[in-house]
């Protein structure tokens, strides 16, 4: 929103005035009204300003309780296998529970 002009609350109250068939001729009346027009401009751009400022401000706490409430919610991340190195001939070390897979085939029956 662009703030108001102290002098523009009152030229348009002026000119809405003047067409209901009231003119505002210069008095201590209209320095009145003038003086409150420009109370009021003022608290309107403030208010505007902190309105403004409080959004962002909300905006911000949003994003933050966004972010918490995903790193709750968001489900485990697998575990990560352990890289093994390679045996010094190249082929892959046998695990202990794959040399116990093997092992574990149970006696052999003859037939």
């Amino acid at each position: 929103m662009n703030p108001i002009q102290k002098d523009e609350l009152y030229e348009n109250i002026s000119q809405f005035l003047k067409n209901k068939g009231i003119e505002l001729k210069e008095g201590s009346y209209t320095k009145g009204i003038h003086a409150g027009c420009s109370l009021l401009a003022d608290a309107i751009n403030l208010s505007q300003t902190g309105l403004e400022r409080a959004k962002t401000g909300i905006e911000k706490k949003f994003d933050q309780v966004r972010q918490v409430i995903h790193q709750k919610t968001a489900p485990p991340k697998p575990p990560v296998a352990a890289a093994r190195p390679p045996a010094p001939n190249g082929k892959p070390k046998a695990t202990a529970s794959a040399k116990l897979k093997s092992k574990s085939k149970g006696p052999k029956r003859k037939r």
